[in-house]
């Protein structure tokens, strides 16, 4: 069978194109990286490579469970092998961590901060089968992959692995620490979109190469919000490691002052504190301690804070989440309001202790 001019023709148009539609495709697969999207589609290499690195944690309380969370060991030396986890899910009364593999053990913790809601556990060694890599996450990106594998709902379900990606870096959210007040402090936190319950805090937050980059804290829950997870950055925990792990008490810097946020009108008129008309934000100081950093940096009654290192302060949770941004010894400049008029001056941080 003879084939026409026009034939052959149709038919190198064809190849051509196909050729060509390949080499786009190609070109546009490694501009993008949608092959390394595709290459990492299933993380249960790296999920086994970690697994045995999480534990669940149960605290009692009169012999009961009062509450349960989860951990993870990151680190062990020739006698102990070392948990992070959250604060807040602990009590002072007994704590039973269980491995992956269904081993018991009491654990002794070592040290805990509630403003970073993060605790040191200590167990025997022969129940750390794994120990996780610890990465700081400044490199990490919005979109990129994560997983974490804690106890959602307690022991029935440990080991549970959910994934999904880094929704928001540097996120502000307000939480309790001080169970007389509500929305009393700020976190920094990683949000996540990956399913997190009750019993997930403190477990890990991985990076698609088995990292750890967080330790999963909460979720805020509400009928209009689904899928907002957050974990605090682990180079919080890795910046104080040598406090939690002695069970030494963090030395935060504080000013040394008893306050009140400036719409609370019924404390500032029982304290005779005026505030100016136009002034919606800020911390007035109702006392000062005597020898304190706000006592010697000429600070008084009355005065009223609104803005530290050109940071506005809207209320006490800002104001000590700037604050526990500094070290004791750190100087501050402080802008204020003394009878209606602006004023400025500094301070060096003293210690909480």
């Amino acid at each position: 069978m003879k084939i026409s001019n026009k034939e052959t023709k149709d038919i190198l148009l064809i190849i051509s194109s196909f050729l060509f539609g390949g080499l786009i495709m190609y070109i546009l697969l490694n501009i993008y990286g949608v092959d390394k999207q595709i290459s990492t589609t299933s993380l249960s290499k790296t999920v086994n490579k970690v697994y045995a690195s999480t534990v669940t944690i149960e605290s009692y309380s009169g012999g009961a469970i009062e509450a349960t969370g989860s951990g993870f060991f990151y680190k062990k030396d020739n006698k102990n092998a070392y948990i992070l986890t959250n604060e807040h899910i602990l009590t002072d009364d007994k704590i039973v961590i269980t491995t992956t593999d269904n081993k018991n053990a009491e654990a002794t913790i070592l040290g805990k901060d509630k403003y970073l809601d993060l605790a040191v556990l200590r167990v025997d060694k022969k129940y750390a089968k794994k120990i996780v890599n610890l990465s700081k996450n400044k490199k990490t990106q919005l979109g990129d992959s994560i997983f974490t594998i804690t106890s959602p709902l307690g022991i029935d379900y440990k080991g549970s692995v959910t994934r999904g990606i880094i929704s928001g870096k540097d996120r502000i959210v307000q939480t309790t620490v001080e169970e007389k007040n509500t929305s009393n402090w700020l976190m920094r936190v990683i949000q996540i979109d990956a399913a997190i319950n009750k019993g997930s805090s403190g477990g890990a937050l991985f990076d698609e190469q088995g990292n750890v980059i967080g330790v999963v804290t909460l979720k805020l829950i509400d009928t209009d919000i689904e899928g907002m997870g957050f974990a605090i950055p682990i180079e919080y925990a890795i910046n104080h490691f040598k406090e939690l792990e002695t069970g030494k008490k963090i030395a935060w810097p504080e000013l040394g002052i008893s306050m009140t946020n400036v719409t609370n009108s019924s404390t500032l008129l029982s304290n005779n504190i005026k505030i100016p008309t136009d002034l919606s934000q800020g911390v007035a100081i109702l006392s000062v301690k005597k020898n304190s950093s706000a006592d010697k940096a000429g600070l008084k009654k009355g005065d009223i804070i609104t803005k530290i290192d050109d940071k506005n302060i809207d209320n006490i949770s800002y104001l000590k989440y700037v604050l526990f941004q500094h070290k004791v010894g750190d100087k501050i400049t402080i802008k204020y309001y003394r009878n209606g008029t602006k004023r400025q001056t500094s301070a060096i941080l003293n210690s909480s202790e």
